[in-house]
C-alpha cells in the first residue's frame, strides 16, 4: 500500500548502534523505516517496536548487504510495505584493523564486499528506483583524511563510497535527488570499541576538540538534516561529523 503524503527510508544495518539511532530519529521525523539487518533479529524487532509504539510506521527486513540480490530485495520488501522509497541510508559497515602487511585476502575482501560493493549495489538500486526528490545518504568515516595505521582496508574503502557519492550528485541531480556522505569520527558504539583498550580510548578522545566520543544520537541528527526537505540544495557533499578532530 502507498501511504499517503509519507516518505519511506530504507537503512541498512539499522538494528544497532547508529543504525538503530537513525531509524529511531527517521520514524520521529515521520518517515516509515525499513529496518535492514543481518544477523541480529531480536535487536530489529526491538527496533520496530520502539518505532510503533511511538506512532510510526516500520518493518525489519534481514539481508546481507554483501550479498548481490540484497539491495534488490530491500527495495522489493519497502515497496511492498510502503509502496515507494524516498531515502536511502547506506550505513551498514563492517571494521576489520590490521597493518596492511597484516591483511589477508579474506579480511580485505569482507571489508569491500560490505562497506563498497554493498553500498554500490544500493545506490544503483536507488538511482533506478527512488521517488524524484529522494536522497541517498552514504556511510564514510573521518579516517579518510587522518589515515592512521592499521585503518588501511577500511578507509580505502569508505574513500571509494565518497567518490561514488560525489559521481551519483552529479548523475541523479536534475531529478532533485542528492547524494550525500556522512564520515562520523569516533563514536561509542560495538562496532568502535571492540578490541579497544581504556588507554587507547582515552588517547583518542584526547585528539578531539570535544573532548567525547560521538554518540550514535549524534550522527542521526545529521542524517535526519540530510535527509530532510530544508537540505535540498545540499548535494555532493560528505559531513564530517568528528567533533573537529580533523
Amino acid at each position: 500500500m502507498t501511504i499517503k503524503g509519507q516518505r519511506v527510508a530504507i537503512v541498512t544495518g539499522a538494528s544497532k548502534g547508529i543504525g538503530r539511532a537513525i531509524a529511531l530519529q527517521l520514524a520521529k521525523d515521520g518517515i516509515a523505516v525499513l529496518v535492514n539487518y543481518f544477523s541480529s533479529p531480536g535487536a530489529a524487532a526491538a527496533v520496530v517496536a520502539e518505532i510503533e509504539a511511538g506512532g510510526g510506521k516500520a518493518v525489519a527486513v534481514q539481508a546481507d548487504i554483501s550479498s548481490p540480490s540484497a539491495a534488490a530485495d530491500l527495495f522489493n520488501a519497502a515497496e511492498g510495505g510502503f509502496g515507494s522509497v524516498d531515502i536511502l541510508v547506506n550505513n551498514a559497515g563492517i571494521l576489520k584493523l590490521a597493518p596492511l602487511a597484516e591483511t589477508d585476502d579474506a579480511s580485505f575482501e569482507q571489508q569491500i564486499a560490505i562497506n563498497l560493493t554493498g553500498t554500490f549495489r544500493a545506490m544503483r538500486e536507488a538511482a533506478r528506483r527512488l521517488r524524484d526528490g529522494g536522497r541517498i545518504i552514504n556511510f564514510s568515516s573521518s579516517v579518510v583524511g587522518a589515515y592512521g595505521p592499521t585503518y588501511g582496508v577500511y578507509a580505502a574503502s569508505k574513500a571509494a563510497v565518497e567518490a561514488m557519492t560525489h559521481v551519483a550528485s552529479k548523475e541523479l541531480g536534475r531529478r532533485g535527488i542528492t547524494a550525500n556522505a556522512v564520515a562520523p569520527g569516533p563514536v561509542e558504539t560495538e562496532l568502535f570499541m571492540t578490541g579497544k583498550s581504556d588507554e587507547l580510548v582515552e588517547r583518542i578522545v584526547g585528539t578531539i576538540p570535544l573532548g567525547r566520543l560521538g554518540r550514535p544520537d549524534d550522527i542521526a541528527s545529521v542524517v535526519s538534516f540530510l535527509a530532510s526537505p530544508e537540505a535540498g540544495w545540499v548535494n555532493g557533499q560528505v559531513l564530517r561529523a568528528n567533533g573537529g578532530m580533523i
